[in-house]
């Protein structure tokens, strides 16, 4: 299993396309947006987890407390802050969420958005952040059930080989809920908004 430091320089090198590329469906990422936002609160720490350009972060900073936005690539990260003005109570970090040191209950929610089909152990990451959550506190994620369309089973390989496609764990609606579930959470929101591959949940940590 290719660890997911390892993946820092194939982003690193197509942070800026991967930047520039439009939202793909407007309106189920609006959506999503929306139904983020209706969790959130003024008094809350936020943590994002592959934060990219920061746009989303920038969306739901002014709505909290604190918002840590972080990626795994420094790239990233420098082209992000470039993106726009940054809400004074947010800031960017990179950094490999696996491996950085964090205090136990130190958020009240934590984003990981078309994230965690692309990490090495999503379980062990779906755990961290709960390790990382207030009781109660609110997890988001959108990813992509890789594992349930078969040509991307076939292709991503292929990819992967001549260094034009990442890490991407073949996820399954059915077993990433039930990491969801095994982390200690319940699920409040689940959904399909746009893509069929994309299944979007909002979780709280019992």
């Amino acid at each position: 299993m290719t660890p997911i430091r390892d993946q820092a320089p194939f982003w690193d090198g197509t942070a800026a396309k991967y930047i520039r590329r439009p939202v793909g469906d407007v309106a189920a990422y609006e959506h999503k947006v929306a139904v983020t936002q209706g969790f959130l609160r003024p008094d809350m720490r936020v943590l994002e987890i592959g934060c990219g350009s920061g746009n989303t972060a920038r969306r739901h900073a002014p709505l909290v407390a604190e918002y840590l936005a972080t990626d795994l690539s420094g790239e990233m990260i420098r082209l992000g802050k470039a993106e726009g003005p940054i809400p004074p109570n947010m800031r960017f970090e990179q950094g490999n969420f696996d491996e950085m040191t964090l205090t136990d209950g130190s958020f009240d929610a934590v984003l990981a958005l078309s994230l965690l089909h692309l990490v090495p152990d999503p379980a062990a990451t779906i755990a961290k952040i709960a390790r990382v959550l207030t009781p109660g506190g609110v997890f988001v994620s959108s990813s992509a059930m890789v594992g349930e369309v078969w040509l991307a089973r076939l292709l991503l390989p292929l990819g992967q080989l001549i260094g034009k496609a990442p890490h991407v764990a073949m996820l399954k609606r059915a077993s990433f809920r039930q990491m969801i579930r095994d982390a200690g959470f319940e699920i409040l929101v689940d959904e399909t908004p746009g893509s069929k591959m994309t299944l979007f949940i909002v979780a709280r940590k019992l």
